[in-house]
């Protein structure tokens, strides 16, 4: 591929002259129509001939042409070229050194003699698939930036791809693209005064459209609500909504059915109960509606579905560095929403208070199936405002567990809670547990009884640092999805570390591997669409980048070398002197009896970026993380 640009050295010899004059042919403004590019013959794996009708008045001169082309939309004479000569009216060239299975996103052009460049229509062509491979052996990593501050401002927001994500959702629409949608945080608040609930949309995991807001502004139900809970408690009104800065935090988005997506968001009110010496004010979670996810305008506010609960009744008047005593029990924040098999719809919601509870909905409305009392009670939280299944430490009502997300795997029979422990700057971890049922009990990997109040493990994901790199920490608050046909994803924010700019938030997606104890697996390289071509033995020997991902608070765990010999023998590293052997049907590489997952991923780290091999791999006590590093 080769870069071109007009008025250079390429056509200075040469000016050419338009071809194909008629009086009767509309020329544009600068005396030159292009029409839509089509592809001549079959597309190889690498190749793709492309030909366009051009129409130019007689006086145009023209210092080239040819066709740009992109894995991404809106190519440029600043993408990848190929230039051609105009002959009789038509524009033909060969685009060669393709990769397989790629969707390409092209455009002819001509360069006008000391003028502008002339595009055609955008159309996309679609090499061939080819063998696995001849996949890999072509594969062309993602260019993306991990540190994103040059394009971080909303002046920028055309090139963020995942920049400026924090508490994911991921749905994929009947449209074939998955759409995300997050928290309003952003670097430097680029979200700031640009509404809600932003989105992006992508086709493949890897190239995302910035598609902007989705709330335009604080829905209309809130202050009312919150007055009325406030006077019900004997509390003075709030002021207005335009005098309050209310926080805009951890949607959630479904499929409902064909033609129906809910989205529960959470709305933090700013304040005090009642002034010093008391709790934070409560939050909200509401729902929003839509029947085209492609319309980012379509989304209806539905309104108000749950606030936070009490069983303190209306001593509320809890000293609010009174951590371990707060008023709230059950927080209304960081909803999840499934439908279970059997039709039942779940909202399951909270954060660092009492633990994490489980809500019936209507399958209709989308609303508490129970009609909601008062918020507050003597004793007891209300019960209709949910039923506990997770906490981190039973008794303890400041316990640092956020962002749950519950999935359903048919294939296991299971539901999985996927859990964020820890302050999210640096420490930030992904827990999980499973239950046969929707309401517990939650179990860990060891067996422990999450739903009253063992701790949660295995570990998912933790701060990590392979070589060559500043490495990722606060990577949780997940979103869990598939693709219909068996693959599943992990997404989330990663943070770059104190050292770099803490506040970065990339958007980060992984592949998830599921264990023959049905255990969900993420990758330790982010998800670039590596061609899973068989991994073979040979391919083992050699070093590799190991990490013990176990947690230990706060801490960036980072990798050491770990060498196999051909031998079947660990020569350096944590297993030294131990065996490892090879299970090619499942790829799986044993390692001192420890099953080591293994999946072609990305080399992020690599410069320039490539393909490798990594591997995941839990016990009853332990997480590992490992890439070839050759």
């Amino acid at each position: 591929m080769k870069q071109y640009k007009c008025l250079i050295a390429l056509f200075a010899a040469a000016l050419f002259t338009g071809a194909c004059s008629d009086d009767d042919n509309d020329y544009g403004t600068e005396g030159i129509a292009i029409e839509t590019p089509a592809v001549t013959g079959e597309t190889s794996t690498s190749s793709a001939s492309l030909s366009v009708a051009v129409n130019m008045r007689d006086d145009v001169r023209y210092s080239g042409a040819g066709f740009c082309y992109s894995l991404q939309s809106s190519p440029t004479i600043h993408s990848a070229t190929v230039k051609a000569l105009i002959s009789n009216g038509t524009l033909s060239a060969t685009l060669t050194d393709l990769a397989p299975k790629r969707t390409y996103y092209a455009r002819a052009f001509v360069c006008i003699y000391q003028g502008d460049v002339v595009y055609s229509p955008e159309f996309t062509f679609s090499t061939a698939d080819g063998t696995l491979d001849e996949q890999l052996a072509a594969y062309q990593a993602p260019t993306y930036p991990d540190n994103y501050i040059a394009i971080a401002d909303w002046s920028m927001r055309g090139q963020w791809n995942l920049a400026n994500v924090h508490d994911p959702t991921v749905v994929l629409g009947e449209d074939g693209y998955y759409y995300m949608y997050q928290t309003d945080a952003s670097y430097g608040n680029a979200h700031g005064g640009h509404g809600h609930f932003h989105a992006r949309r992508s086709k493949n995991l890897i190239d995302w459209e910035y598609l902007g807001r989705t709330m335009k502004e604080l829905p209309g139900w809130v202050v009312p609500k919150l007055n009325e809970i406030r006077q019900g408690m004997g509390l003075q009104s709030v002021a207005t909504a335009a005098e309050i800065s209310y926080g805009f935090w951890a949607p959630c988005v479904r499929k409902v059915r064909n033609g129906l997506y809910r989205m529960y968001y959470s709305i933090t009110c700013p304040g005090l109960l009642n002034g010093e010496g008391t709790w934070s004010e409560r939050a909200f979670i509401g729902m929003m509606e839509n029947t085209n996810l492609s319309n980012n305008d379509g989304w209806v506010d539905k309104g108000y579905i749950v606030t936070n609960a009490s069983d303190k009744g209306l001593e509320f008047n809890v000293t609010a560095g009174d951590w371990a005593n707060c008023y709230y029990k059950w927080n209304a924040i960081d909803p999840s929403y499934i439908i279970t098999p059997e039709g039942a719809h779940w909202l399951i919601y909270g954060s660092w208070h009492s633990g994490i509870v489980a809500m019936e909905l209507n399958e209709v409305t989308g609303m508490p199936k129970q009609s909601l009392g008062i918020p507050w009670a003597e004793g007891n939280a209300p019960a209709e405002y949910g039923q506990l299944i997770a906490t981190r430490q039973a008794g303890n009502r400041w316990q640092a567990s956020e962002g749950p997300e519950i999935v359903y795997n048919p294939q296991t029979e299971y539901y999985y809670l996927f859990m964020a422990y820890d302050a999210l700057e640096t420490p930030y971890n992904t827990r999980v547990a499973r239950s046969k049922s929707i309401t517990g009990p939650y179990l860990g990997i060891d067996g422990a009884n999450v739903t009253e109040g063992a701790d949660m493990y295995p570990v998912v994901t933790h701060p990590y640092k392979f070589a060559n790199s500043e490495g990722w920490v606060g990577i949780s608050h997940c979103a869990i999805f598939d693709d219909g046909n068996g693959n599943w994803y992990y997404a989330s924010q990663g943070r770059l570390p104190e050292s770099v700019d803490n506040a970065v938030m990339l958007g980060h997606v992984r592949s998830i591997r599921w264990t023959k104890d049905g255990w969900p697996l993420v990758m330790p390289e982010r998800y670039g669409a590596v061609p899973q071509a068989a991994i073979t033995e040979e391919e083992l020997i050699g070093d590799w980048e190991h990490i013990d991902l176990s947690y230990v608070f706060g801490q960036q765990k980072e990798s050491s070398t770990m060498t196999l010999t051909d031998d079947h023998k660990v020569s350096e590293g944590t297993w030294k002197d131990s065996s490892w052997s090879f299970d090619a049907e499942n790829q799986i590489l044993t390692v001192n009896g420890v099953d080591l997952y293994l999946q072609r991923e990305t080399d992020w780290e690599a410069k320039p970026r490539t393909h490798t091999i990594v591997y995941a791999s839990y016990t009853d006590n332990k997480t590992y993380w490992g890439k070839k590093s050759k």
